[in-house]
């Protein structure tokens, strides 16, 4: 068989005993040795007393998980190889990310074959520890997930036809870096790209924002000001939170895709424009066009074709990488999360997403003294997810709680900026002003 295999010595650590029994029958068939341990304790334990040439390890274990233990054996066995065995899709691609120096992984339930493989080319030293693998980047989108994968082929699909694109996902998702990379990745890429949001502004300011208005148009319209629909001519109009542009000015944006001529307030020429228009919302606009919210029309207009960014909850692999990507363009030293920090953060729910996970990052490199971010730095970022209630209550004193915990949560995550709490709970501000009296939360 393998002339190498004979000679070679595999510990196998893995507290589900039966299937780590199961293969070590088939590696011993190919003619390895195999020992068998049940936990990182006793892994550890047998690596002192006996000469082991590759470990491979499960990533979920009890007290001491595969990270720990890799840390253990890079510690006091530098240069022995260590194979990742995790349930498909959950950790691989990410530690990869953090260079833990895994040589190889391999997914549950494992492929006989695959196994093999690895394990001889790793033997052979043909594998070599993967440090600073480039993360896919596509203008902008960091990413290594499925999800990310399939919506990045979407863009290059749709990027060179001059359709406009609407983007949806929740809040903080990214959806300016996703119509940002749609610009870069279109024909009019050298064009500008303008960004406006149009729940930030009052209906009469934001006409003249997008439109322009001639001089003396209005009190305090002391001269001529181009709109960013004509300053985004040639190139790619962005309108962020579209669902909260007034019904009156929707009418006259529809007027603008239909003929591609612009007039601005107070004036009677009309401008010829030629953009492409991306636009985003977190509201659901098929449901503000049920309720009268939102211009049907105009709706078909700007949803020639619609892409949906995942939350961050859908795309954990990508956390360990946009996680390392903020710290290192919020600190000059070389601050880094260690595996059990990396762990907690693909345990939280991030409700806030990516903009969340910048925020959390920010908030670590401020509390955090040493070089290394600790799981308890991270702990001490993330909002309190220790609140349990064993007692059980009544419907409403749920919601009451819920509302209070809630109301808290995105508060600290605006760093105690209403406006930008607000926006998170996808209210308007004096809603959510109504509910932090309602609660008697005071905004320190």
């Amino acid at each position: 068989m393998h002339n190498h295999a004979l000679s070679a010595s595999l510990l196998l650590v893995d507290d589900d005993t039966a299937l780590a029994e199961l293969l070590a029958i088939r590696l011993e068939s190919h003619g390895y040795q195999v020992t068998v341990a049940e936990n990182g304790n006793q892994a550890l334990a047998i690596l002192k007393q006996t000469a082991i040439d590759l470990v491979i390890t499960d990533f979920k274990m009890a007290n001491m998980d595969g990270f720990a233990l890799n840390q253990e054996i890079k510690k006091f066995y530098t240069g022995l190889p260590v194979i990742m065995m995790t349930a498909h899709g959950s950790i691989p691609d990410a530690v990869d990310a953090m260079h833990q120096g895994f040589v190889s992984f391999l997914t549950k339930p494992i492929d006989s074959q695959q196994m093999l493989d690895v394990i001889e080319k790793t033997l052979e030293g043909k594998v070599t520890q993967q440090v600073g693998v480039e993360p896919n980047n596509f203008h902008g989108l960091l990413y290594q997930s499925e999800k990310m994968h399939q919506l990045v082929q979407q863009i290059k699909a749709l990027a060179n036809s001059k359709v406009n694109i609407l983007i949806q996902g929740q809040s903080g998702s990214g959806k300016e870096v996703a119509a940002k990379a749609i610009h870069l990745a279109s024909e009019q890429a050298n064009g500008p790209f303008i960004a406006i949001n149009c729940g930030a502004m009052p209906g009469h300011l934001l006409e003249s924002e997008l439109f322009g208005h001639t001089k003396g148009a209005f009190t305090g319209a002391v001269s001529d000001k181009q709109g960013l629909v004509q300053a985004a001519n040639g190139g790619t109009l962005f309108l962020d939170e579209i669902g909260d542009m007034p019904l009156d000015l929707q009418v006259k944006l529809l007027r603008v895709l239909q003929e591609k001529k612009v007039r601005p307030v107070g004036s009677q020429l009309e401008q010829d424009v030629d953009i492409r228009v991306v636009s985003a919302s977190h509201k659901n606009i098929v449901q503000a066009v049920k309720d009268n919210q939102f211009r049907e029309d105009l709706y078909y207009r700007l949803n020639v074709v619609s892409i949906t960014l995942p939350s961050l909850k859908e795309r954990l692999d990508d956390i360990p990488l946009l996680a390392t990507r903020f710290l290192n363009k919020l600190t000059n030293d070389d601050k880094q999360f260690n595996p059990q920090s990396i762990t907690r953060l693909l345990s939280y729910d991030w409700p806030g997403n990516v903009r969340q996970l910048h925020n959390i990052v920010e908030h670590c490199i401020a509390i955090s003294a040493g070089k290394i971010i600790t799981e308890d730095v991270v702990a001490k970022a993330l909002p309190d997810s220790n609140e349990t209630h064993n007692a059980f209550v009544g419907l409403n004193e749920a919601k009451r709680q819920f509302e209070y915990d809630y109301i808290r949560k995105v508060l600290a995550l605006s760093g105690g900026n209403v406006s930008e709490a607000a926006k998170l709970a996808q209210r308007n501000r004096s809603d959510f002003y109504k509910l932090m009296k309602k609660h008697e939360i005071n905004n320190e």
